[in-house]
């Protein structure tokens, strides 16, 4: 009982020192995930706290929600059109970075050759959890950070399985490419395979039930569901959370009421906010500064290994992609060397390592520490000005104004709603809703009134309105047609139809939107 409380005397000053942090950080000019490692650090060097982080507590309770989310979220035609790119980076990226960083290390630090790739296995993988939080903020390109979260979702899954068999090699001595080759390509699809038909049955049933709660809670079991039945079989549990998240993220709210996409948008954002805390609080705790100190050549020699790699990869494949795809700006691929950081998986396996491969593994885990301090520290913070000094995600202080004033607006709007609303149900008498309604009426007015000057002055923020409302009422045609399919109004190939032509119309907007021609004679009296 004294330890069980113990434990949970400790959960709840992280989750206290969590929030006190983010307070903090509204006042100051660093990114939130920089401010919790710094905490952590300086918590551990004044007070060191007996924390056992076990890999299996990263990658199997704080990992799958931080993928789900980030899955979820992304479109999936948006992720096909720059699939391509993103494999690219995050397929034969691991494989190269493992390579360079594995000869780099094993040259110039005391790691044996085995050893060295297997610190290039696990420090392979990205975590880009700070810059798209950058990103949002300054308003990056919707492309760019799509590549940037799509590479760190793929390449998560792709590091784990090459991790895996280079650790196998290390503690038996024998590497077989051939094999080793066939089983990544067995672990991935498998787990991939897992996450597609885990997402599609969830969504399925999703779409049959009218139950906030109970859709939530559906997503919660398939994000640590799909982790724990591929994990099981053998197969990448995070490439399976990847692929759930996606399947389900874009089918799942087709079939939603908008009350419960709100609920369930809130609930992940929730869940993902407090993962992600303790993840990065949680690196800052577990990094030994006296260790670090006294291993500084090694781990200098990392950093430079891993930077070195990251522009290998970014500008050699980046070069590549550019000749059979999409080509990706210059500029971008600045934004995409620099912003490879490293965090949570790369902590996580750092700490899996086994006791069979000897005494080497102390020097590893301190090189991964210092790497991803590094890259969380250093290249996060520099992230900001770098964006600003390419030009490329700078908020338009033209849309900022539109913003404040159309939220305004809105937000009294709503007040007078709720007014209303309290006098019908008698929580407000008649006089003070006939003083108060007027006064919120004009204000609203006002505001509406500055809205449409701005709007007039600037046709470009009235029109990209205007194509945001028109793709939500198609989105909204869409749910209603999953509805009338779910309840048997409609065919399913008539169904598939509509749906082809609704997203036809989202690819072009409304404008490019164009209504079947009407049925004409026979036709017409046929159907």
């Amino acid at each position: 009982m004294e330890r069980f409380l113990t434990t949970e005397t400790l959960i709840i000053e992280l989750l206290l020192i969590v929030s006190l942090v983010a307070i903090a950080v509204r006042r100051l000019r660093i990114p939130y995930t920089v401010a919790l490692v710094l905490v952590g650090l300086l918590v551990t060097t004044q007070q060191p706290i007996d924390l056992r982080l076990t890999p299996e507590l990263i990658l199997a309770l704080l990992v799958p929600p931080l993928v789900f989310e980030a899955s979820f979220h992304i479109n999936l035609r948006d992720l096909r059109l720059n699939l391509p790119g993103i494999l690219l980076l995050a397929v034969p990226g691991v494989m190269i970075t493992t390579l360079i960083v594995g000869g780099i290390a094993g040259l110039l630090t005391p790691l044996s050759w085995p050893m060295a790739f297997v610190f290039g296995a696990l420090i392979s993988a990205t975590d880009p959890v700070a810059v798209v939080a950058l990103f949002r903020v300054l308003g990056a390109p919707k492309r760019l950070a799509l590549m940037v979260e799509g590479e760190s979702l793929f390449n998560d899954g792709t590091a784990i399985v090459v991790y895996n068999l280079v650790v196998a090699a290390a503690v038996t001595g024998a590497f077989h490419p051939i094999a080793g080759v066939l089983d990544f390509l067995r672990v991935s699809a498998g787990g991939l395979a897992v996450g597609f038909v885990l997402g599609w049955l969830i969504a399925q049933l999703i779409a049959r039930i009218d139950d906030y709660l109970i859709e939530t809670t559906l997503t919660t079991v398939l994000a640590f569901g799909s982790y724990l039945i591929a994990e099981r079989l053998h197969f990448s549990g995070v490439l399976a959370v990847v692929a759930a998240g996606l399947v389900n993220g874009n089918l799942g709210p087709q079939g939603m009421s908008p009350a419960t996409r709100i609920v369930l948008f809130n609930f992940w954002e929730y869940v993902a906010f407090l993962a992600n805390s303790l993840v990065f609080l949680l690196i800052g705790l577990q990094v030994n500064i006296p260790s670090l100190a006294a291993s500084w050549q090694p781990v200098l020699w990392a950093i430079l290994a891993v930077l070195v790699a990251r522009m290998i990869v970014t500008y050699g494949l980046g070069w590549l992609g550019n000749q059979v795809t999409e080509p990706i700006p210059w500029r971008w691929l600045h934004v995409l060397n620099w912003g490879g950081l490293r965090g949570a998986i790369a902590l996580a396996l750092a700490l899996s390592l086994p006791e069979a491969l000897g005494a080497e593994r102390d020097l590893v885990r301190v090189m991964a520490f210092g790497v991803v301090l590094f890259t969380l520290v250093v290249q996060s913070m520099t992230m900001k000005p770098l964006l600003r000094w390419l030009g490329i995600a700078v908020r338009d202080p033209l849309q900022i104004e539109y913003e404040m004033r159309h939220a305004r607006m809105l937000a009294f709007r709503a007040a007078a709603l709720h007014l209303d609303r309290m006098q019908r149900e008698g929580f407000l008498s008649e006089h003070a809703w006939e003083v108060l309604r007027p006064e919120l009426l004009a204000r609203v007015d006002r505001l509406a009134l500055d809205v449409r000057a701005l709007q007039g002055a600037h046709p470009e923020l009235a029109a990209k309105e205007l194509d945001t409302a028109r793709r939500e009422l198609l989105r909204a045609q869409r749910s209603a047609l999953h509805g009338l399919q779910r309840d048997g109004a409609i065919s399913e190939e008539v169904f598939e139809n509509l749906v082809a032509e609704i997203d036809a119309g989202l690819d072009t907007g409304l404008d490019g939107y164009k209504a079947p021609a009407p049925l004409a004679g026979k036709e017409q009296a046929e159907a």
